[in-house]
């Protein structure tokens, strides 16, 4: 069974969104796969603010382990925003791995 990342990324860019969140993939990866805001017209932005989402709830991640060690934070909360991490760097790695995939495709064309 194949995974389009794309459509992935696009649901999970909805669900958070439904959710009130949107920092995971960054606002502009969101809206600019339909997630509500306006969409972004340069590439590179739209994967810095992708990346800068994500690399804040990696943070918020770890901030919140460390919190836990000692006690001042809900095991809850720190296995939620772990598990909400993973989604969002699996995701970007299946991006990733698509856009090289491409690239690879492109150079492989005859010209």
């Amino acid at each position: 069974m194949a995974i389009n990342p794309l459509s992935a990324l696009s649901a999970y860019a909805q669900a958070a969104s439904a959710g009130g969140q949107t920092a995971g993939l960054g606002g502009g990866l969101a809206a600019g796969l339909g997630g509500g805001a306006a969409p972004v017209s340069d590439f590179g932005a739209l994967l810095e603010s992708s990346v800068a989402g994500m690399e804040a709830q990696l943070g918020r991640a770890e901030g919140l382990s460390g919190q836990a060690a000692v006690g001042q934070a809900e095991l809850v909360d720190v296995v939620t925003a772990i598990a909400a991490a993973e989604t969002s760097l699996e995701t970007m790695l299946a991006v990733r791995d698509e856009v090289i995939r491409a690239y690879q495709d492109i150079m492989k064309m005859p010209i």
